[in-house]
């Protein structure tokens, strides 16, 4: 199972191109498609950085078009770095695409169809989850933080908790993002990913030449943890792309800071 780059209707992003993730529309953006001006060009979908609330909204039906979702059932949280999640429904729509969430969470569920889930990241993992057999979906904001704190393992054991999903069944597709070639941190966190993960986290912490500086892998420490809450190795699909190698496709908050635009992260079942 893979995360391929596609495009449609003119709007470039990933998404799994298997048969399994047929009833979901689903993708991840890049910032290519949209209307917006620089240094937001031009597909941006973050509503606080200051964009044209006109250009948000246009951005919006430009990406649910491409994937085949809803521009007027989004569901987004204000996301906060943590592992907290909550189970959604069409009462928890916003009425406008370019209105911000303001509900703390950074993962998002629901079991009912037309309801379009949506997480933003600048350089964090976005993942999106998919039961086909309990029709479950899922999707959710992993930074640094957010990944150490198991949020990949929270929102699947709430899928198979309150939804009634089996683990085998939840397929699960970890978005671009950055990657081990750019993410160099201090100690703190290899230090947070040991707490979350055990020894399992020196897997992906590389320390570098410079002392006290380390590169890691958040994708795959993302992927262990879903290995943890018993997804099947065969289920986890993980996007190589990295948004700090390729800024002519992403944006990325760790080379750009805050004057750039936002990719989102999409599902919705269908």
């Amino acid at each position: 199972m893979e995360v391929t780059r596609q495009e449609r209707c003119g709007v470039s992003f990933y998404a799994c191109s298997d048969p399994a993730w047929e009833g979901a529309a689903h993708g991840f953006s890049t910032r290519l498609g949209g209307v917006s001006p620089a240094p937001m060009d031009s597909l941006n979908l973050g509503a606080a950085l200051g964009d044209d609330p006109a250009n948000v909204r246009e951005n919006f039906a430009r990406f649910c078009t491409a994937l085949g979702a809803d521009v007027n059932a989004l569901v987004k949280n204000h996301q906060v770095h943590s592992n907290r999640f909550r189970l959604v429904a069409k009462a928890d729509i916003l009425p406008d695409p370019a209105q911000t969430g303001t509900y703390e969470a950074d993962g998002l569920i629901t079991t009912e169809p037309g309801v379009c889930l949506t997480v933003f990241s600048g350089d964090c993992i976005p993942i999106l989850f998919y039961d086909p057999v309990r029709r479950c979906a899922a999707a959710a904001h992993a930074g640094w933080r957010g990944t150490a704190l198991g949020i990949a393992t929270r929102v699947a054991e709430a899928m198979v908790r309150d939804c009634g999903c089996a683990p085998e069944n939840i397929l699960a597709a970890i978005g671009p993002g950055i990657g081990p070639c750019c993410f160099e941190t201090h100690r703190d966190v290899p230090d947070g990913l040991r707490s979350g993960l055990g020894q399992d986290a020196e897997a992906f912490i590389r320390p570098l030449p410079e002392e006290g500086k380390f590169s890691v892998d958040l994708k795959g420490a993302n992927a262990r943890f879903l290995l943890r809450a018993g997804l099947a190795p065969e289920h986890i699909a993980l996007c190589p792309a990295c948004t700090a190698c390729d800024l002519d496709t992403f944006w990325s908050h760790r080379v750009q800071g805050n004057r750039r635009g936002s990719m989102a992260a999409m599902i919705q079942l269908v």
